[in-house]
């Protein structure tokens, strides 16, 4: 499972790969501690996810299934026409061990920042066709 923390004060976002599966269960909009994922001191809230599929989570949609839904503009639908709605796949809005991303957003920092606790590895250049 993938982590993702983003910091509002810092306007980062630090990703972090876990064998476990610690938030399962946990709904979007849900508080969550993140010590449990090496972030002492650290609090957040479930802001969504994705399975491996890359199919995202709605927030209005219960439960941990994968369905076809008729939606309107907004998670899983880009803007399209006034009035438009079309059937696409959505996930719920439960963390569940299907899913391969979880979003978070850090509400209470902890002692150290994020900078020290999930240091970036810098990308590398591609090389240039001559």
């Amino acid at each position: 499972m993938n982590i993702v923390v983003s910091d509002p004060k810092t306007r980062k976002a630090y990703a972090k790969k876990l064998e476990s599966t610690p938030f399962i269960g946990k709904k979007i909009g849900q508080e969550v501690d993140l010590s449990e994922v090496g972030l002492e001191g650290y609090k957040g809230i479930v802001t969504g996810g994705s399975d491996k599929t890359g199919t995202p989570m709605r927030t209005n949609f219960p439960g941990t299934a994968r369905k076809k839904l008729l939606i309107y503009p907004g998670v899983g639908f880009k803007k399209g026409e006034k009035g438009e709605r079309r059937k696409r796949p959505l996930r719920g809005n439960t963390i569940a061990s299907d899913i391969h991303q979880v979003n978070i957003k850090v509400t209470h920092a902890g002692s150290k920042s994020l900078d020290e606790l999930l240091p970036q590895t810098p990308k590398e250049k591609k090389e240039e066709k001559p």
